[in-house]
């Protein structure tokens, strides 16, 4: 008996431990937004144009001269059938191009007035509200909606790793 102990002991006295390396990993994380009010704006050219067949041209009109300031204005043109009891065609077309708008300024993150030109893009900016989000120490997520235009994001990642 006293061998079969001792054999024992031996054997149990021999064995490795077990090595494991455990890392457990918490990570909480709140991603509040507001969208910023933004405007594009593109200025469009003139342009005039005209066609036809049996048409004559009497007096030309056309496009004006741009000065800063004004528009380039439209004088209208005088035509006439070229000969009387035919077919004729006729087309014309203007499109008055935008003003040269004056500078825009920005103060303090602000434009106090956007430009409107022909090409005009504008989305209004969000509303914080009462838009809020909290992390409690046992990662309890809490978020609270805003107005229109934000969005909250409440994230919680847990991650068990074993080596």
């Amino acid at each position: 008996m006293k061998k079969l102990v001792l054999a024992a002991a031996i054997v149990i006295g021999s064995a490795s431990p077990a090595h494991a390396d455990l890392t457990h990993r918490i990570q909480s994380s709140v991603s509040l937004t507001v969208d910023a009010a933004a405007s594009a704006a593109s200025r469009i050219g003139s342009s005039y144009s005209v066609s036809g067949n049996n048409v004559t041209l009497d007096t030309a009109g056309g496009l004006g001269t741009l000065t800063s300031g004004s528009a380039v204005g439209y004088t209208a043109a005088d035509y006439s059938i070229t000969t009387a009891g035919d077919a004729f065609s006729f087309s014309e077309s203007f499109t008055e191009g935008d003003n040269v708008p004056s500078a825009t300024s920005v103060t303090s993150g602000v434009v106090g007035s956007l430009p409107m030109l022909g090409d005009t893009t504008t989305t209004a900016g969000g509303v914080a509200g009462t838009l809020a989000g909290t992390i409690a120490s046992d990662h309890a997520i809490s978020l609270t909606a805003g107005g229109a235009g934000t969005s909250a994001v409440g994230q919680m990642v847990t991650e068990i790793k074993l080596d």
